[in-house]
């Protein structure tokens, strides 16, 4: 199996159109078998995509979803692409704020498994929608030949925020995600949670019983996903490189690889973090 994560930025992005492309050829050479999206944007102002489309290109819904799929929807837009390449996935997405102002700005997780089920919740105590703090995680359940597993995309926010701190939002995501003898569960995705920085949320994840798959890859890269100040974290000062995104999993395996992707060496930057990407 091999797993990836990017919080893509999407809309946002400069030069989105060719980094869109850039992306999808990525995906169409090493064909992840579960990808997990962060920032999967939508104007609020594009036309929505009507349902026999959807269902063409393998969208399942994640009820409730209150906004619908738009025309510009980054998720449905790269669901097109890689069914137009020859690698259809099943997918889900679900808004969870407005963003920039301008934008439905939601998680997406795409599957080249067939998917069983899909569940969403709100993983901060603010649920107003016009509220930029406002965070949900998105996930999907597979039954697979060795097994039920979950696939969660999850984009948290930062330690040390005093109106929604990343432990509580943490203590909501223990308490709600589903578990049961003999499956496994996977959290993809962007942390804001630096790994060189101890006693913070990466410690608090490893304290409470999952492992980071880059910790037990066999073969890795540097894990750096992130080169620069970004939004969030401009006002910290000068960062030369951190590792904020994960592929978390709640039961101890043997990960061949873990590397960075997306980063300008291993395929074209697209978004202001790296990808990580695992096989296992």
């Amino acid at each position: 199996m091999k797993l990836l994560t990017l919080n893509t930025h999407s809309l946002e992005e400069t030069d989105y159109e060719s980094k869109l492309l850039a992306f999808a050829g990525g995906i169409w050479k090493e064909q992840p078998d579960i990808i997990a999206l962060q920032e999967v944007n939508q104007t609020q102002t594009s036309s929505p995509v009507d349902l026999q489309t959807l269902k063409q290109c393998g969208y399942v819904p994640c009820m409730p979803c209150e906004n619908g799929i738009r025309q510009d929807n980054h998720g449905f837009r790269l669901a097109c692409m890689f069914a137009s390449r020859g690698i259809p996935y099943q997918w889900t997405w679900c808004g969870a704020k407005t963003g920039y102002g301008k934008y439905d700005e939601g998680l997406a997780v795409f599957s080249r498994f067939p998917v069983s089920d899909t569940h969403q919740f709100y993983i901060t105590g603010i649920h107003d929608y016009s509220n930029w703090k406002t965070r949900k995680i998105l996930g999907i359940s597979l039954d697979l030949p060795w097994g039920r597993e979950y696939f969660y995309s999850v984009h948290m926010g930062w330690w040390d925020d005093g109106e929604e701190p990343f432990q509580d939002q943490w203590a909501r995501i223990s308490q709600n995600l589903p578990r049961s003898a003999g499956s496994r569960t996977w959290l993809m995705g962007d942390f804001n949670s630096p790994s060189h920085i101890k006693g913070e949320g990466r410690d608090l994840l490893l304290r409470s019983g999952w492992h980071d798959s880059y910790d037990m890859a066999d073969d890795k890269d540097s894990g750096i996903t992130v080169s620069h100040a970004i939004d969030g974290w401009k006002e910290r000062g000068d960062i030369p490189g951190m590792r904020i995104d994960y592929i978390w999993t709640d039961r101890p395996l043997r990960v061949r690889t873990s590397r960075t992707i997306f980063n300008g060496t291993f395929y074209p930057v697209v978004s202001d973090h790296f990808g990580t990407m695992i096989e296992y």
